[in-house]
Order: C-alpha cells, then structure tokens, then sequence
C-alpha cells in the first residue's frame, strides 16, 4: 500500500476507519460514492477550480521572509494561506465540501469549530451557495473567540454554543456527530478536518492539498529546486496535510509537524497527541489520542483554540509510525515569541496556530544551517490570519 493512499475502509496502516453508529454508516458511504463521482466529473472540478480561483483567491502567495530568515540563519518561504478569502486555508475545504452538498441534494450544513476558522469558512460558503448553515462551537471558544462568532452569525449561520465537557473543538463535534445522525437526510457533515471517519481525512485531504501542489511549483519555478523541509503546525491536521501531501514522495525534502505544546508537555496541559498520546479511537476513527489508562479521553489544552484537540488525523499517526514526518510539541511561550517575532520582522500578524509552526521552523533553522549552508530552505504553512487572536495575543504581552 502506497503511504499517500488508504485501503478501501479508509485505513492507513492501523489507523482510521469507521466507528460510527450504524446510523451514519449508510450517509459516510452516500458520501464517498458521491464525492467519487463528483471528482471524476470534469463540470464539477472546473467549477470547483473556479471557486476557488476567483472567489478564493488561490493560489496563495508564496512569500520569502528576508528579516525572519536572517534572525533564523536560513531561508523561510511562508505559504500565505491567511490571505485567502476568509483568512485561512480552510476556505479550500468548505467550498469543496459545500459544492458536493449541493451536487447530492442536501440543503442544510452543519459544521463544527474551534478557532472560529473552520466556521466563518462554512457560513461562508453556505452563503455563497445558499445552504442552510448550522455551527456548533464550544462554549469556551466562544468566549475566545467572540469577532469569529459575530461574523458567523452576520453570514447568516446559527452558532450553538457547546456547554458539555470542556466547552472545545471535541465537544463541538460530539454535538454536530449527535446533530448528523437525527438529521442526515437532509444535512451534510461539513467536517472541518482530515479527522473522522472514512472518507472524511480523505476527503478533506484531497480539497487541501493544492496547497502543497502551488508550494512546490512556486519552489520550483523561483528557486530551481525543492525546501529541504516542510512545516507546518498539526491539531486535526488538516493544513500540514494540505502541505505534506505534495512532498510526501520527495525523499529529500524533511517533513515536520508542530502540535500544541501548551504548558509544557511534562504538565499534562497539551494538545501535543503524536507526541504523548496513545492509540486509541475518538470521533470515528483510530488514532494517536489522549486517553488514561481506563481509556477516557484527557482534556487538551492550547492558548490556540484552533489546536485545542486530544486527537489527530489518522494519515498523520501513519506518517509519524513509517517516519516519514516528525511531530514534536512547541509550547505557548514559544508560539507567542515567535507570533511577536513574524509580527515585528515581516508585518504579518499569524493566527496563534500557524505560531507554532513558526517556532518550530525557528527551531529547525539551525540544524538545517548546519546540513546546507546558506542554501537551506525551509517552507512554512502559514495556515491563518491572526485578526482573531489579537484579543488573546494583547492580553498576553499586556497590551490590553
């Protein structure tokens, strides 16, 4: 089996495939039936092309970071996934998604969300596309969260704060899993990461990865050659995918993920699942997850609700146990120093999540200085904008 492909129930190696209610077994297999045909189809994938060229604003830019790269020693290409429409790469997935809705008939979404950019990205396609649009989102990220929330219900989608658990992103699709199975015929699942159950981290990989296919080919076409590594921060996984994809069978070009660190991993408060969880099956599918030892889910936690998650995309638990990619935590205070960093060098104020990919590129920096001199390249996915955060990052640096 090739690295980059699942088998036929969506299992790459030991990870993934469906444990849902038998419920939900007859929508999961309406859907990759449906979204088969579709991506075969070439009228869909032309108006899907153009969607995304002229309503969303791909391909992004990809932009060489001259004063970061210096203060780094070595050179970080940023792909500027936050100057999509609606500000994060998630924009690719929810118009494929919310275009198939349409094409299968279904005139209702619902979609889950952490950081809000899943969300604001789903109510805006529903827009768009004139779908019916229902968001669960927790309790907790509401609060952090409030701008996102606002520009959700001013696209027209109904936000349902999440008071169960810890208020986060695994609460919120508890709630839209419970909404799907009472509501599927009529209603589409517009899951926001390569996460779930087979096909979603299929599907959801196939509408992302353009972002690695532009990448490499503005590498490509500017420099001559490919990085020599890829990061990316990692909580679903859905915009590491969206890069990694490209470049898995490049075996010269180093792949790296960076979950949520948090407090540290060695306090227990994280959401660094590759790097301390245990296989186990959450949301529908087997992966690395953070569970004791009676196999209950342990709360996350991140200053970035977008990777305030206790599992992760099973095609990253595969990558991570063929050592094909490296995941490693990056902590709070080292995102936030290098969000202040990319602010004050570049002019460009980085969603909390895409810090932490950020960090880790500053990490890595020397070490691949050391292996290639000054030719050492290293491409980032700057997967958001960090308009949400400001409430956050200002509370932080005491600027509020």
């Amino acid at each position: 089996m090739s690295p980059t492909q699942p088998d036929r129930l969506g299992h790459w190696g030991r990870f993934g495939g469906r444990f849902v209610p038998e419920a939900l077994i007859a929508a999961l297999d309406e859907l990759e039936t449906g979204y088969r045909k579709a991506f075969a189809d070439e009228g869909f994938r032309a108006e899907l092309d153009r969607m995304m060229r002229e309503y969303a604003g791909t391909p992004s830019l990809l932009y060489e970071a001259e004063r970061l790269s210096e203060r780094a020693g070595a050179r970080i290409l940023l792909k500027r996934e936050d100057l999509n429409h609606t500000g994060a790469h998630k924009i690719r997935n929810v118009l494929g998604q919310a275009l198939l809705a349409k094409r299968l008939g279904k005139p209702r979404i619902i979609a889950e969300t952490g950081a809000g950019q899943h969300g604001v990205a789903s109510a805006t396609a529903a827009a768009y596309l004139g779908l019916e649009c229902t968001v669960y989102m927790g309790a907790e990220d509401v609060r952090r969260q409030a701008l996102n929330v606002a520009r959700m219900r001013m696209l027209g989608a109904e936000v349902i704060p999440v008071t169960a658990g810890s208020q986060t992103l695994k609460d919120s699709i508890n709630e839209a899993l419970r909404d799907w199975v009472s509501s599927v015929d009529s209603t589409h699942y517009l899951l926001g990461t390569v996460a779930g159950p087979h096909p979603f981290p299929l599907l959801v990989r196939e509408l992302v990865s353009g972002i690695g296919v532009e990448a490499r080919r503005q590498c490509l076409d500017r420099y001559g050659r490919l990085p020599h590594a890829v990061a990316a921060c990692v909580g679903g996984g859905s915009n590491a995918m969206g890069i990694f994809h490209a470049f898995v069978d490049d075996a010269d070009v180093s792949l790296y993920g960076f979950e949520a660190g948090g407090k540290g991993v060695e306090t227990g408060q994280h959401g660094a699942t590759l790097a301390a969880g245990t296989v186990g099956v959450l949301h529908g599918a087997r992966s690395y997850i953070m569970q004791d030892d009676d196999g209950q889910i342990i709360e996350s936690y991140s200053i970035s609700a977008g990777l305030d998650y206790p599992s992760v995309g099973p095609e990253h638990a595969w990558l991570k146990d063929i050592g094909r990619a490296k995941y490693e935590p990056v902590t709070d205070a080292e995102a936030m120093d290098a969000f202040q960093l990319l602010c004050r060098t570049e002019g460009i104020i980085p969603a909390l999540e895409s810090a932490h990919a950020v960090a880790g590129a500053l990490r890595l920096a020397p070490t691949l200085a050391a292996e290639h001199g000054d030719e050492a390249t290293l491409l980032v996915c700057l997967s958001g904008r960090g308009d949400k955060d400001m409430e956050t990052a200002a509370r932080y640096f005491g600027l509020a």
